[in-house]
């Protein structure tokens, strides 16, 4: 796949790290990270777990006192490493302002980033976002940290890497991270690559054993695992799985081990190089990537982009390649997605109105079916924008433009005076005067418009200058609006029309009252 920037500029048009105990800095969370490196036990991480690739050599009788951390006071912070510069952002430079790494990092973690497709573009627009570092930053690049584990908790994994290689970042629990990112998007040879030419990265025995193989050094590879089991160095399912990653011939015919729990993608990587590969539904939203590229069978890589588009961290374009990639040869479940789409779309490029008017309301319901409205209507909004269609695909095709970039040019248009769509074109201009609010969450919505009023919480945040921290309290506000919580609805949607994120309060209004989510 292609990444970096061409995501973050679609961009710009899920459980994460979890903080310690009361005193401790922000802990990582990610259980299903490869062991690859070995990390320094007396290495700063500002707080973060680390990987130790081996016992303590002391006992609990020792008393020896707990080191002391250093850090240059004029060292740079690489908490403010970014991608997204605040022109294009719409957030400020001191988006944190005041605030404390350790707040930031909880509000961070506990962020579910909701369930609305807009509320998701801004989470990840928060964790990409330039911005001068908290208050209390030092050089650890704690907070930095965090926001990657959050990415790749949520699935972003191509940008997770852009912002490993934003930051220069080339600490070996870093190091962990853009491994495995390499090892899910196919780039597992770079990788091994930068591992054995950076001294400081000491892999451990299973990744050595993986690069040497990749490279093609097969008998140090054998040599190290020999060694190893010699050694006791490595468990009898690792000695066995690596054993049959060497020479598959040795254990022809038997069973694989069973998958460790948690499966990092270093075991999955080995396990699909064994021919036994392992199904990425039930794992974490992240090894959907490795299931994406041409090496996965056609509905394996439908069904892993559908998660992954869903989670709002691959651009739309990569599911409308896949969904027309071939004819589906079943039916049922996601072939009827696929068939739906492709009928859809054959209409569309053929121009018939008839066609166009059968085909689509098929098409949206399966896009229903599976939350893929708004990926749907980026699209195939605009082109739906002026066709004169009637009834039923008329009213879906205004549902289609209202949740695309071109909502505004939706808005101009001739809605027949119908209640709800009046109050929908208003949300679309951001002028609700004239409009007449069709139920209860019409109403927790217009007062946001009419008289925003932030939480006691967020607005004490924003006294505090810590507008970040106020957002991401607005964020889980309308999260709970989507449960059922109408106050929050009012008072999220308040605080992003007073921290100046107006075109965001707008979308994520439309979508509250167009998308059916129930949390």
């Amino acid at each position: 796949m292609q990444t970096s920037t061409a995501w973050v500029s679609a961009l710009i048009i899920a459980t994460g790290p979890a903080l310690g105990q009361e005193g401790q800095g922000p802990l990582s969370a990610i259980d299903w990270l490869s062991q690859s490196v070995a990390v320094p036990a007396a290495e700063d991480s500002g707080g973060l777990t680390v990987a130790i690739d081996e016992p303590p050599v002391t006992g609990p009788g020792d008393a020896l006192p707990e080191p002391v951390l250093t850090t240059a006071l004029d060292a740079p912070s690489p908490d403010s490493a970014g991608l997204i510069p605040p022109s294009i952002s719409g957030l400020p430079h001191d988006l944190w302002g005041m605030g404390l790494t350790k707040d930031i990092a909880e509000k961070l973690t506990l962020s579910r980033a909701g369930e609305l497709p807009a509320l998701r573009q801004l989470f990840l627009t928060i964790l990409l976002a330039e911005a001068d570092p908290p208050f209390d930053a030092d050089a650890s690049g704690a907070l930095l940290q965090v926001r990657i584990d959050k990415l790749l908790a949520l699935g972003a994994l191509e940008q997770a890497a852009a912002l490993i290689e934003a930051a220069g970042a080339n600490a070996p629990d870093m190091f962990r991270r853009a491994f495995d990112v390499a090892l899910l998007t196919g780039a597992e040879d770079r990788a091994c690559d930068t591992m054995a030419k950076t001294p400081d990265l000491a892999p451990t025995i299973p990744a050595r054993i993986f690069c040497l193989a990749r490279s093609g050094d097969w008998d140090t590879a054998a040599l190290t695992l020999h060694n190893a089991e010699a050694l006791g160095d490595l468990d009898a399912d690792q000695a066995e799985l690596l054993g049959r990653f060497l020479d598959p011939a040795l254990s022809e015919g038997e069973p694989p081990p069973a998958p460790p729990s948690p499966v990092t993608p270093l075991d999955w990587k080995i396990y699909e190089a064994i021919g036994e590969p392992l199904s990425t539904e039930g794992l974490p939203i992240a090894f959907s990537y490795a299931e994406i590229g041409p090496r996965a069978g056609w509905k394996a890589q439908v069904e892993a982009a559908e998660r992954l588009t869903r989670a709002g961290t691959i651009p739309p374009n990569v599911i409308l390649g896949l969904y027309t990639e071939r004819q589906p040869a079943a039916s049922g479940g996601v072939w009827d997605r696929v068939e739906a789409f492709q009928d859809f779309d054959a209409a569309m490029q053929s121009g018939d109105l008839d066609r166009i008017s059968q085909t689509l309301p098929a098409a949206w319901a399966r896009m229903q079916e599976a939350e893929l409205e708004v990926p749907f209507a980026m699209l195939f909004g605009k082109a739906l924008i002026d066709l004169p269609l009637q009834g039923d695909a008329a009213r879906i095709a205004v549902d289609v433009g209202l949740l695309s970039p071109y909502r505004t040019e939706v808005a101009k248009h001739d809605l027949h005076g119908d209640v709800t769509a009046t109050f929908l074109a208003g949300l679309a201009k951001g002028d609700l005067a004239g409009s007449v609010a069709p139920n209860s969450l019409g109403r927790a919505v217009a007062a946001a418009f009419s008289a925003p009023t932030a939480s006691a919480e967020a607005q004490a945040l924003l006294d505090g200058g810590r507008k970040g921290e106020a957002i991401l309290v607005a964020i889980d506000n309308i999260g709970r609006g989507v449960e059922g919580d109408l106050q929050g609805v009012t008072e999220g949607l308040s605080l992003l029309r007073l921290v100046g994120l107006d075109e965001m309060a707008q979308r994520t209004a439309l979508e509250l009252m167009l998308l059916e989510r129930r949390g």
